[in-house]
């Protein structure tokens, strides 16, 4: 696999590169976590490690999945709280990601959703 693995990794991140808003927010956020023990594994180039998490890739492509240290799978605004609860600096975003989940749920999966779709028609995978 050509994902960046590490031994003492406990987080891994499935994400999709081939989205060029997900790349951007990925690439930023793998710079600010630079000290920290994370997988992180691309679906595009590595379609087969969604057998990894019991996922199918269509899933995946849409919202982004954070398996934590316990092995619990995180998807979309959690999986983000997961990661800014590890970064400093977005530790606050975490949190309110966290209380203000009747908000974030829905607006993540809202723009999730559309970004995905907009994904497809442009032909990106």
């Amino acid at each position: 696999m050509e994902s960046e693995k590490n031994a003492t990794a406990t987080t891994t991140v499935y994400y999709n590169s081939a989205c060029p808003v997900c790349d951007a927010g990925i690439r930023d956020q793998r710079g600010r976590m630079q000290a920290c023990n994370i997988n992180w594994v691309d679906v595009h180039t590595e379609p087969g490690a969604v057998a990894e998490i019991y996922s199918e890739l269509e899933a995946v492509r849409e919202r982004l999945h954070v398996r934590n240290a316990d092995g619990e799978l995180l998807v979309g605004e959690q999986a983000l709280a997961a990661l800014w609860s590890q970064t400093s600096g977005r530790h606050w975003l975490a949190w309110l990601a966290l209380r203000l989940n009747f908000l974030t749920r829905p607006l993540y999966n809202f723009i999730a959703r559309h970004l995905y779709r907009w994904n497809r028609r442009r032909g990106h995978w």
